[in-house]
């Protein structure tokens, strides 16, 4: 898999995201992502040819292979990173959206030049208004995710550990067989280092959730304690998201008003509109 693809996406997420939000997108691509990619998938590439059963019975190997590991480790793990990281780009487009409306009322109000347009791009996004409830909501969808396949490893491997000897009688195996599994120290080892690492994101995760929700609420206590009057009040209430919106949403009415009175007072100008849109 190209995990510096995923890498390259998610990261744009990072300008935007906050202190413990760096810190467990460090850990993905340090201590998880790195990890496996670099030995754990080397560890565990002859899990099949390795894995013995003292039985010459065609097929005897292969049915308590499956029947022992129903899924590699390495396939659970790449499964579990690439849906951890999918709600950041919830986030990611999000802020898109934000930049994009940004870079429309700018060039409605005359500073769409390329300069202006380039600052909105490396502007970092407030984390506050309709994105904190995004970003809250992949920090969630997050959390749910890592305890999901916490669950999931618990319930195929008991106990974390790769033990040495199985014993199958799965059918067409002629009777109870004793099967060798390689190096289950070492895999072992990799095993209780990843869950590890899981659960430190699964801390960071739940710190982040905490940290927002008390600077919202901090946010709020201290306009409602506080609360600006004059010329500071009419100022900061312009530079709000929710009146960026609002702004923008008026001047696309205007627009669409005097378009409109435009083709009215002129029906050639309508009929030849018409044209161009059937074609």
């Amino acid at each position: 898999m190209n995990w510096a693809g995923l890498y390259t996406v998610v990261s744009g997420v990072n300008r935007h995201s906050t202190a413990i939000g760096r810190i467990w997108l460090s850990v993905i691509f340090i201590f998880r992502i790195m990890v496996l990619v670099v030995a754990a998938e080397s560890v565990w590439g002859d899990e099949k040819s390795a894995f013995t059963c003292n039985t010459q019975q065609p097929g005897c190997n292969s049915v308590c292979y499956d029947h022992f590991f129903p899924i590699s480790h390495v396939r659970l793990w790449a499964l579990q990173l690439i849906l951890v990281t999918t709600p950041a780009l919830l986030v990611a487009m999000h802020v898109a959206y934000q930049q994009h409306q940004e870079k429309k009322l700018l060039v409605l109000t005359g500073h769409g030049d390329t300069k202006h347009l380039e600052e909105v791009k490396k502007h970092k996004m407030r984390i506050s208004g309709s994105l904190w409830w995004t970003y809250i909501c992949s920090v969630i969808f997050r959390l749910l995710f890592e305890a999901v396949f916490m669950y999931i490893f618990y319930m195929i491997y008991p106990g974390y550990q790769m033990i040495r000897l199985v014993k199958c009688e799965a059918y067409p195996c002629p009777n109870t067989v004793d099967c060798f599994i390689s190096r289950p120290t070492e895999k072992t080892i990799f095993t209780v280092f990843m869950l590890a690492t899981s659960g430190i994101c699964i801390i960071l995760n739940m710190a982040e959730l905490v940290y927002l929700v008390v600077r919202a609420c901090a946010r709020r206590a201290q306009r409602s304690s506080n609360p600006p009057s004059g010329k500071s009040s009419l100022y900061g209430h312009k530079l709000s998201p929710e009146y960026k919106q609002n702004e923008i949403n008026q001047l696309l009415t205007e627009q669409d008003g005097s378009l409109k009175d435009m083709l009215r007072r002129n029906p050639g100008l309508q009929e030849k509109s018409d044209r161009c849109s059937a074609c």
